[in-house]
């Protein structure tokens, strides 16, 4: 059996050297280090689908288009994570298939996840068109800016299977260790949305609706390009379209991984969706700076996400390997980078913000919500930092359970919880972008008991075995 796995690993480290990244051999530094910073730099480019719409429409339609936009960001966020946090899981099968050199389950598990993602495309267009003015009424818009807000979010959702099958190609790719494709695809659709926003709002004086038909035909770019290079022969992860299908044994790994993380991020979608109809309830320059402020922390945090997508595919090819020191070294490296970069960028942050906020929409009421939030939270985002680490780490070794359970605890029903109570008792503003610091700080130490004191590296069978064998020792 060891032969068979060590040829196969060798078959797929020939096959994939000039594409991939094989994580389970080298500087364990030095390879999180390289991965991560096409991702980086892909962080960069998805980051400008998002504050492309909103600086052009801000700038060129003004503070009411600003809010219509703004006012549907967490319910974009709220469709889209359940189905891309399920991709997740497809990740974590593909990178323990290919640290253990199963050639047969990488292919099984990349034919899968693209079926689930054009099923979940599918659903997901056809709710998102759906329910529009239902979910926006209910989230309390301003009804200065819900017939903007209904038209921008349906025409964004008419692209939704572009961007889940784009989501899911590129998670195939960093599986595998291919940080490099995804970005150079996203540049291309990045430019290719900046140019057509400013030719259809800028050019055209079209309405708000045309930056969200930019969008959708932007990330249809990225998806054919995606799936151009996918189906290339030559390659152990080519795809055939006649095999892709759903293979129920692989679907229920994917699953078992990517479950919990779609649940973990609906919810916490759920949760913001609740922040932002206590925001809309303030009117429409909290809209708009609520939605300005959120566009940067984008930006902010992309370094984090970065080292994170890095992390779950070492982690995850590591352990498939069955290399735990080095799983667990590249762990420690990864948390701490992530938590000094974090706090670089916020103080960064707390010194710029009244510019940054100001490229979205110049209004001083716009820019005074704005800047009041961000250095509220910026000074905290190592907490952040941390708690996004290790909950990649946790899905790289296949425990997206844990995560997920820390998460709805704190991100969601603390989160609710505080909010509730105190717009009760104080109903102002700054009570609710405070919420956002205190549960960071709750979900860290949660997170730091399970790192330190979990056997978070070991699968179900490999703690019964440790058990197993200490209870022999013991007699």
């Amino acid at each position: 059996m060891s032969l068979h796995i060590g040829n196969n690993r060798h078959n797929l480290n020939n096959a994939h050297s000039a594409n991939t990244l094989n994580m389970t051999e080298g500087n364990p530094y030095r390879l999180i280090v390289q991965f991560a910073m096409p991702v980086f730099l892909s962080q960069v480019f998805q980051q400008l689908y998002n504050a492309a719409d909103s600086v052009i429409v801000g700038q060129y339609l003004g503070t009411d288009a600003l809010a219509a936009v703004s006012s549907s960001g967490s319910l974009i966020f709220l469709f889209i994570s359940f189905f891309n946090g399920t991709a997740l899981g497809a990740g974590v099968v593909i990178s323990h298939c290919f640290g253990a050199g199963d050639e047969p389950g990488v292919s099984r598990a990349i034919h899968t996840d693209l079926a689930m993602g054009i099923v979940s495309g599918l659903v997901l267009t056809a709710a998102g068109v759906a329910f529009t003015p239902t979910l926006l009424v209910w989230m309390d818009t301003d009804p200065e800016v819900l017939p903007e807000a209904i038209e921008y979010f349906r025409y964004y959702f008419l692209g939704a299977i572009a961007v889940v099958l784009y989501n899911i190609c590129t998670g195939i790719m960093n599986a595998l260790g291919d940080s490099r494709r995804p970005l150079i695809y996203l540049i291309i659709s990045s430019m290719t949305n900046v140019v057509l926003d400013l030719l259809f709002v800028g050019g055209f004086g079209w309405g708000v609706w045309s930056a969200a038909f930019a969008t959708t035909v932007s990330q249809a770019v990225s998806c054919v390009l995606c799936l151009y290079h996918l189906t290339r022969k030559g390659h152990i992860y080519s795809v055939s379209f006649r095999k892709i299908r759903f293979h129920w044994e692989t679907l229920k790994q994917i699953l078992r991984y990517g479950l919990p993380s779609g649940v973990q991020n609906s919810v916490t979608g759920l949760a913001n969706v609740f922040v932002q109809t206590q925001i809309n309830s303030f009117a429409k320059f909290a809209t708009a700076g609520f939605g300005s402020q959120s566009r940067i922390e984008g930006f902010a945090f992309i370094p984090i996400a970065s080292f994170n997508m890095a992390l779950t595919t070492f982690i995850g090819q590591n352990l498939g390997a069955k290399q735990y020191d080095r799983a667990k070294n590249g762990a420690r490296f990864g948390i701490i980078a992530a938590m000094i970069l974090a706090e670089i960028i916020g103080l960064l942050y707390y010194i710029s913000a009244p510019y940054l906020i100001a490229l979205f929409d110049d209004s001083p009421e716009v820019i005074a919500y704005g800047v009041r939030q961000a250095r509220i939270e910026c000074l905290f985002y190592f907490l952040l930092a941390f708690s996004h680490t290790v909950a990649a780490i946790c899905r790289g070794a296949g425990k997206a359970f844990v995560p997920m359970i820390i998460m709805l605890s704190t991100w969601c029903a603390l989160r609710i919880a505080y909010i509730s109570v105190v717009m009760h008792i104080f109903g102002e503003i700054v009570y609710i972008y405070w919420a956002y610091p205190l549960t960071w700080a709750t979900s860290s130490v949660i997170y730091l008991v399970y790192f330190l004191f979990s056997d978070w590296m070991l699968t179900p069978e490999e703690k019964r075995q440790k058990k197993s064998k200490f209870l022999k020792q013991s007699r």
